[in-house]
């Protein structure tokens, strides 16, 4: 008998994150409450921050900073994605070079962001922008590297121009790496502006973690992270959600296949 005969992967799933969470309760119970709070603590704690004006401002600066930077990341990536696949001498000419300045950790140059941007919220949305566009560049550049080159000789003998070619081959073709490129890209988004709020700002998101951690607010904190957590699992969803409706072509490819 498998598991897969008694539960179903979502009635697994959802197991396996009572589970945990219990452990977290139970844990938070026994530890110290400077270290490991108890769920329940950290329930009751985040409906009390949350309730205060300042921190859902907070909550929507770092959300509008993060879909600015995801959005921009999304447009840049692609374009330079396409423009650096597009033959095989800008693919063995910037390729090695983008993949140098991804290597290069982002940290370190966040003054520098500060220094060309300020303290507000426009260093913030570059230097998610700095972490997401390598994600969406790379897997643009594997998608179309992974294209069948009869796919597109055919295309091009039956008459199609190049946007053609692109909407109908390249673009359904890039969908899976793609989406993979994006929820890679959104959570380093996240990561970028949640940074640059950490240490250079006196608002959004980032700026509470570090007010929490520096007054020793364990409760508070974990409500925070827990919230960011769910705001990325929930944009998560969405794109798999978009990912599985704009890639049915490919499900339906085995059953033409058989007729």
């Amino acid at each position: 008998m498998t598991p897969s005969t008694i539960l179903s992967p979502l009635q697994a799933r959802l197991l396996l994150i009572s589970g945990l969470l219990c452990l977290w309760e139970v844990l938070g119970r026994f530890g110290s409450d400077l270290f490991v709070s108890p769920l329940s603590t950290v329930v009751s704690s985040g409906s009390r921050i949350f309730a205060d004006p300042a921190v859902l401002s907070a909550l929507g600066t770092t959300g509008w900073e993060l879909v600015i930077a995801f959005a921009v990341s999304l447009l840049v990536g692609l374009l330079l994605g396409l423009g650096v696949a597009a033959g095989g001498f800008t693919y063995q000419t910037f390729y090695p070079l983008v993949l140098l300045i991804y290597a290069i950790p982002q940290i370190t140059i966040l003054p520098l962001f500060v220094l060309y941007f300020g303290s507000g919220p426009a260093s913030k949305v570059a230097f998610g922008i700095s972490h997401g566009v390598f994600p969406i560049v790379i897997s643009v550049v594997s998608g179309v590297q992974g294209i069948d080159p009869v796919l597109v000789k055919s295309a091009r003998s039956m008459g199609a121009n190049r946007w053609l070619t692109f909407r109908r081959i390249i673009l359904p073709w890039l969908v899976p790496s793609l989406f993979t490129g994006m929820r890679l890209s959104v959570t380093a988004c996240l990561l970028g502006v949640l940074l640059g709020e950490l240490y250079v700002s006196s608002g959004g998101i980032g700026h509470y973690t570090r007010q929490f951690t520096e007054t020793f607010q364990p409760q508070k904190l974990f409500a925070l992270i827990s919230a960011l957590a769910l705001m990325a699992m929930a944009i998560n969803a969405c794109m798999r959600r978009i990912e599985r409706h704009m890639g049915k072509w490919r499900d339906d490819e085995p059953a033409r296949s058989n007729r």
